[in-house]
């Protein structure tokens, strides 16, 4: 699927804006537990008229984590940064994405690594951290390396100077090519926390994955947002895909009901200058 997932417009982010604050309005003393975040801080709410931007206009705003000890910070970008280890985790980039569907015949604009690199390298610009960890499909197949235009290969390899370059392997890219750069895992333990690409299936503590693109669709007063999302509990993280030309899979799909018990989750909506908390009652299914 393309698209389900993609970030929108300013006016889209304006109305998740719009929408959020009035679910905060509504909820307040409601008593509804599924409101408060279990695990997570509040991320703040800018005002309706975008305040909260830099003056640079770049993406920036983060919510706190709390998983299993470790202290983590959501971007609004869809990445992650984990202060402790200096390390930024990014899921799903699906690079050579385009070029793949123009090699079937479904011909789109091929310009998807290039802007995934842009975006990847502004969080890292902005984080500057001393290593960067890939959760999986960072390719869309086994040949991406072999199709990336030069000037792309060469932004990716100078996005990795000074610092320590992870690839977990997916079910897209179980084999990486040397020529991207880097190191190649199945999966990595970094203190409590494993970082792989597919959740498991089975109860896990202290796991952060990508592969489920999780998405979320938020109805109110007649008007629908469908955004990328983090959603994670006291136990498991689930990272939006960072790819600029990946679908998504909306978060009450029956795909999540393994990882989280029931509404035992935290879903935070990315908007274009921050990230939304909203309640799990307030979600909706495609």
């Amino acid at each position: 699927m393309l698209g389900g997932g993609s970030r929108d417009a300013g006016k889209a982010a304006l109305n998740l804006g719009v929408i959020s604050s009035s679910l905060v309005k509504e909820g307040q003393g409601a008593g509804d537990s599924r409101t408060s975040p279990v695990g997570l801080s509040p991320a703040p709410l800018p005002s309706p008229q975008g305040g909260g931007e830099s003056p640079q206009g770049r993406r920036g705003e983060t919510a706190a984590i709390s998983l299993c000890g470790a202290q983590l910070m959501a971007d609004s970008s869809g990445a992650l940064y984990w202060p402790a280890e200096a390390a930024l985790l990014v899921a799903d980039l699906h690079l050579e994405k385009g070029s793949s569907l123009a090699s079937r015949g479904v011909m789109l604009p091929p310009y998807d690594t290039r802007e995934t690199l842009a975006r990847l390298a502004e969080a890292i610009g902005r984080f500057d951290p001393a290593r960067v960890i890939a959760l999986g499909d960072s390719f869309h197949d086994t040949d991406g390396t072999r199709r990336i235009a030069g000037d792309d290969l060469d932004c990716l390899r100078g996005l990795q100077k000074g610092r320590t370059w992870t690839w977990i392997l997916g079910n897209h890219d179980p084999q990486i090519s040397p020529i991207a750069g880097g190191t190649f895992q199945d999966m990595l333990t970094l203190g409590a926390l494993t970082l792989r690409h597919e959740p498991a299936q089975a109860p896990a503590r202290g796991e952060i994955a990508g592969h489920l693109h999780p998405t979320a669709r938020l109805s109110h007063n007649g008007a629908s947002i469908r955004r990328p999302c983090f959603v994670g509990n006291e136990s498991r993280l689930v990272m939006p895909a960072f790819g600029a030309f990946t679908g998504g899979l909306n978060v009450l799909d029956a795909a999540f009901r393994p990882l989280f018990a029931g509404t035992d989750f935290t879903v935070w909506m990315l908007g274009d200058q921050a990230l939304y908390c909203v309640p799990t009652r307030r979600l909706s299914a495609d």
